[in-house]
Formats: structure tokens, sequence, C-alpha cells
């Protein structure tokens, strides 16, 4: 879980990092760092979803949309926290 919420955070923060950086100096060492950094995030949270048990298949496809997928999957997984035990 706290990797999908890591991974989550940088697939959402990622493109922005790259926006900011097209609309003011376009620095090709940062576009080249975070490029690769998102598309990595975006694998990464598409896997979490797929190893985490009992998750809808409706849930898997959500997790397929770029840059918002780990938060929308985030949302539909009950936090561990949440769930009632001894």
């Amino acid at each position: 879980m706290r990797a999908l919420r890591i991974a989550a955070a940088v697939e959402l923060l990622s493109p922005a990092v790259l926006l900011v950086n097209l609309v003011t100096v376009h620095a090709k060492p940062v576009t080249s760092l975070a490029g690769p950094v998102h598309g990595t995030a975006y694998l990464a949270v598409i896997a979490a979803t797929a190893l985490f048990p009992g998750v809808s298949a409706g849930t898997r496809w959500r997790s397929a949309i770029p840059g918002v997928g780990g938060l929308l999957v985030l949302r539909r997984i009950p936090r561990p926290d949440h769930l009632e035990g001894p």
C-alpha cells in the first residue's frame, strides 16, 4: 500500500514538473529526468494495483489513466487502518 501511495504521488507531481519546466526555462536535463520518472511511476501504479489482493476489474482499469490513475485507485481501495479487527 505504501509503494502504491508513493507511486501515485510521483505520478501526479511529475507531469506538473514537466509543465512548469515547459512554460519557464525548458531545461533539457529536467525533461530528461522527469519524463522517465513519470513513466516509471505510471507503470508502478499499474503493477501495484494488479498485485493488490481483491481489487476489482474496474479499479485495475482506473490505474491505467495517466496522471491521476493512482489517486483513483487509492480512493477505491480500503485503507488498512479503516478495517475492523479484534
